[in-house]
């Protein structure tokens, strides 16, 4: 089974935004597939995505102040700024987190660990919506085949 799926997040302000539940509902194939991967890419050069804990949200407001302070706004030796003070940081904020992540799936869910979800990472102030490109590969039960002893 193959499947690929755009899909539209809503705009957000700045910071790293928990999108697992949102995902997953936009893809309800998954629960037919028993052994598989979901690829997700971020169709955009100034946000990024993540797989990070998912239950504190201090972990998010952590992450926010590395990277502000890691990749600082007014630092003299931007010279990408006709978009806004931002911009260029938000690029090199999603050069380091990267566009995409590759999640197992087994028996229709996430492979997940307990503690970890999805994240958006927002690194404009007004970046808009987002386009998340899904692309959903794997076999139903019917296809999985019992491992040779």
């Amino acid at each position: 089974m193959w499947l690929q799926r755009e899909i539209e997040l809503r705009a957000r302000p700045r910071g790293f935004h928990l999108i697992t539940r949102e995902v997953l509902g936009e893809l309800p194939e998954l629960g037919d597939v028993a052994v598989g991967l979901l690829h997700l890419f971020l169709r955009h050069t100034s946000a990024g995505l993540t797989l990070n804990e998912n239950a504190s949200p201090d972990v998010r407001d952590d992450f926010e102040s590395f990277f502000d302070v890691a990749v600082p706004e007014d630092a003299s030796y931007w010279t990408h700024t006709v978009e806004g003070p931002d911009d260029m940081p938000a690029h090199i904020k999603a050069s380091l987190l990267g566009p995409s992540l590759s999640l197992p799936v087994t028996e229709g869910r996430l492979a997940l660990g307990t503690w970890q979800g999805v994240y958006l990472c927002e690194h404009r102030e007004r970046g808009g919506a987002r386009s998340l490109l899904a692309t959903l590969w794997g076999e139903d039960a019917s296809g999985v085949r019992e491992p040779r002893r």
